[in-house]
């Protein structure tokens, strides 16, 4: 765990570099030998803080899902939770948008896309509840290319704040975002 933590750390200064084993080892004070009596790769420590990013936002997200409300308020929670988990997280922020991986295991960076898949399908479920309650002639589709708009923004939001060195916060001006996304834009 330790391990981990300082990994995310590492990942959260402005500007990082790639990580090193080096550097990590040298950060927690130990050899490299060290850290692969605890790992196998470098690869193994990303999956440990991308098994954390979805086990931390699944549970968050099934909750939302499971519970009984309108789709649209759904989403904008499920929006709201990635991206205060992003802000609480500088470091794993880097890790969901894929930063911190560009010299890693392409594995890495599939499975970073398959958990913004599966958020989007999150997103697809609550909106084809809120289409059909709006009466929509195609829900599954209304709900498809909104879930697909809300996805792209989420990464947007989380790149532009990983790349402006953690300053621009994802949640800036969130809700008039949301209402503008929903097509409830004051008149």
């Amino acid at each position: 765990m330790q391990i981990l933590q300082t990994l995310a750390g590492m990942l959260e200064q402005p500007g990082a570099d790639r990580v090193t084993t080096a550097a990590l080892a040298a950060k927690l004070e130990v050899s490299e030998a060290a850290l692969y009596r605890h790992f196998a790769s470098k690869a193994q420590m990303f999956e440990g803080l991308i098994e954390f990013i979805e086990s931390s936002i699944f549970s968050l997200l099934n909750q939302i899902v499971e519970r009984p409300g309108a789709g649209q308020a759904q989403a904008q929670k499920i929006i709201s939770v990635l991206l205060q988990f992003g802000e609480r997280n500088p470091g794993m922020t880097r890790v969901m948008v894929g930063d911190a991986l560009v010299y890693e295991n392409e594995r890495l960076v599939l499975r970073m896309n398959q958990f913004f898949d599966r958020v989007e399908s999150s997103l697809r479920q609550v909106l084809r509840v809120a289409a059909e309650a709006k009466g929509s002639a195609t829900p599954t589709v209304d709900a498809n290319a909104q879930a697909s708009v809300l996805v792209s923004f989420i990464i947007g939001r989380l790149q532009r704040y990983a790349r402006s060195g953690f300053k621009r916060m994802p949640s800036e001006q969130l809700d008039a975002a949301l209402r503008m996304l929903a097509g409830d834009t004051p008149g």
